[in-house]
Formats: structure tokens, sequence, C-alpha cells
């Protein structure tokens, strides 16, 4: 189960870079996700979940701007890429396979920013209009990062 949860919190970074941090920062804050004495245990530090929080709510505002640049360049799917490969290693340290973890966030961020960018492309077509597109996409990331951290 743990192999999926990491693959889907991946995805969640997929779709919104600093949504899966800001999930798994609450679970670890709320004790729902040890970390204490990893390599990830800033995670669960007092001020990281609200930090992460904020950043969060700062992308979903900015990801819906005309000038907003388009996920896939180097540096957007780079950061994915490291937020999904972080979150799934964070997923995976409960059993003592980080690494594993890490390698299937990275796998989902992958498949999250390449699949979320055609499935918004699709969805905005559909509506004619970006923002409905765009809302239905934050739903989704969100709905997939409280499931996860719901089964943690």
């Amino acid at each position: 189960m743990l192999y999926g949860l990491a693959f889907a919190i991946g995805i969640v970074a997929g779709l919104r870079t600093m949504m899966a941090p800001a999930a798994i920062a609450w679970a670890a804050r709320l004790h729902w996700l040890t970390l204490d004495g990893s390599w990830l245990a800033f995670l669960g530090y007092r001020w990281t979940a609200p930090i992460l929080t904020l950043l969060a709510l700062g992308e979903i505002v900015s990801d819906k701007l005309p000038k907003t640049p388009s996920r896939k360049p180097p540096p957007q799917f780079g950061a994915r890429i490291v937020s999904g490969g972080l979150c799934g290693g964070a997923v995976g340290v409960q059993a003592g396979i980080w690494w594993l973890g890490l390698l299937l966030g990275i796998v989902g961020a992958v498949v999250g920013t390449l699949g979320g960018s055609a499935a918004r492309a699709n969805l905005a077509r559909a509506f004619v209009k970006d923002l409905p597109a765009a809302l239905v996409e934050d739903a989704v990331a969100l709905l997939l990062a409280l499931t996860v951290v719901g089964r943690l």
C-alpha cells in the first residue's frame, strides 16, 4: 500500500508542486507520519506545515494568472520532480524504504505533470476556458493529497 501512496503523492506534486509537501508536512506534524530521526524530520517541525501551506495557496492563486509559465520547461518540471521525490521518500520512511518511495514519488510526479497538463488542456477546450479546468485540477490534487495522508 505504501508503494501506491508514494506514487500518488508524486502525482499530487506533478499537479501542484507545493501541495504535496504541505500535505506531507501536516501528516508529519499531526503524527500520522513518523519522520523523527530521518533526513526528512524537518517536515514535522512546528512551522514547516504552515509555511508550506502558504506556499501551496500562493501556487494555487498564481496558477490562474495569465502570465504563469507552463509546468513542462526544465525548471518547473524539475521542481515537481524534486517535490514528488521528497514526498514519496517521506511516505517510504516509515517502512524503511525511503529510497523506493523517492523513486515512486519521482515517477508519480512525471505522470502527474504530463498527465495533468494534457488533462487540463482537454478540459480547457471542453469548457472553452482555462479557469474551470484549473479549478478541477486543484480539486483533484487536493482530494488525492487528502486521500494519501488519510491512509498513512
